[in-house]
């Protein structure tokens, strides 16, 4: 049908070059599941590197390369195959803002990817991915420590790995600056996945790869998808992009969030329990702590806030290892009074007397 290549190739146009084969899918897992096939099938490596705190999706292989998962409750721990890396957080990680010339962090970060790749070949055997969400979601709504990915990419690559950007939360202009969150480190992933914002919620989504590597995957086993790139799922997924590109969405998640950010963060002022306030666009996260100075996670008082906002008629969740970050990820129509209504009334919440106590 001719929606699935004029889908293909305005997707294609968004990304840089080589990226341009797409192969279209369902959800986001099953984004990722494909990316992990085609990885291996290019590299005929086995292992994987993935990022502490990383969530990449439900099935059985991506729970075990989701640390978020693994390590969680019910979790089994890592697999031999999987080599977890620290978060290159600078507000809470190994190396933070402060400590060291800010422009060395993603340096110092990425020296950790090198030495996960040193380690797989020590045993071996061959690393196949560096899979990374772009900015970090479950692990807290983190922004990588600048140069992180630009770097650790190399390393990956000079191991003869592929690495995959995995933009399922904050893709098709999210973070405002850019169309795609991993054009915010200046790097060109091997492998793009996209999930759930591709329809807008309807179940379509996508991997975005280079000629050479979709070349590594045709071994003879044929892959097909029943319902992925179906006609109404692309005509859908063409509908998204058409409102993204004519209602401005890409500027307004820059503008909007510009100003979301700076109420946020003044709110900072006032509020000693705030340890942090970060983001891109509109993808935003809030850490609250009960120190500034030791930055003592408080999830109670984050639960207790996203409770008493939701009686007030605005839905937000927690996120991050300690569950103590406020995590704010709202549609991309999110306007400059939408934005302003949220400050105040979080204002308004944290001034009351329960939250601190």
């Amino acid at each position: 049908h001719e929606r699935i290549v004029r889908l293909a190739d305005r997707l294609a146009a968004t990304m840089p070059d080589p990226l341009g084969v797409c192969f279209f899918v369902c959800s986001g897992s099953e984004a990722n599941e494909l990316a992990l096939r085609i990885a291996r099938a290019h590299t005929s490596g086995t292992d994987v590197v993935v990022i502490d705190g990383a969530y990449h999706g439900n099935s059985s292989s991506l729970v075990e390369i989701s640390p978020y998962k693994f390590d969680g409750p019910g979790g089994q721990g890592a697999p031999e195959w999987v080599e977890v890396v620290p978060m290159p957080d600078p507000y809470r990680g190994l190396y933070r803002n402060g400590e060291a010339a800010d422009a060395d962090l993603g340096r110092r970060y990425a020296d950790h990817v090198r030495e996960a790749v040193d380690a797989i070949a020590r045993r071996d055997r061959k690393v196949a991915a560096f899979f990374a969400e772009s900015l970090l979601g479950c692990a807290g709504q983190i922004v990588p420590a600048e140069g992180y990915l630009k770097q650790a990419f190399e390393y990956v690559r000079e191991a003869g790995g592929v690495c995959v950007a995995d933009e399922v939360q904050i893709g098709f202009g999210r973070v405002g600056s850019h169309f795609w969150a991993f054009e915010t480190q200046d790097v060109v992933p091997d492998i793009v996945t996209l999930g759930k914002p591709m329809g807008n919620g309807h179940p379509v989504a996508a991997v975005v790869t280079t000629p050479e590597i979709a070349a590594s995957f045709d071994t003879g086993m044929e892959y097909f998808n029943s319902f992925g790139g179906n006609p109404v799922s692309c005509a859908i997924a063409e509908a998204v992009l058409d409102v993204v590109e004519e209602e401005g969405l890409q500027e307004n998640a820059l503008h909007v969030g510009r100003r979301l950010l700076a109420g946020l963060r003044d709110l900072m002022g006032r509020h000693p329990r705030i340890g942090d306030v970060r983001g891109l666009g509109l993808y935003l996260g809030i850490e609250f702590v009960l120190d500034r100075e030791t930055r003592e996670p408080a999830p109670d008082h984050a639960a207790w806030a996203v409770e008493r906002m939701r009686e007030r008629g605005i839905l937000l969740s927690t996120d991050g290892p300690d569950h103590n970050v406020i995590k704010i990820k709202p549609p991309l129509c999110f306007s400059e009074a939408d934005a302003d209504r949220l400050v105040a009334t979080l204002d308004e919440v944290l001034s009351e007397n329960a939250f601190r106590g």
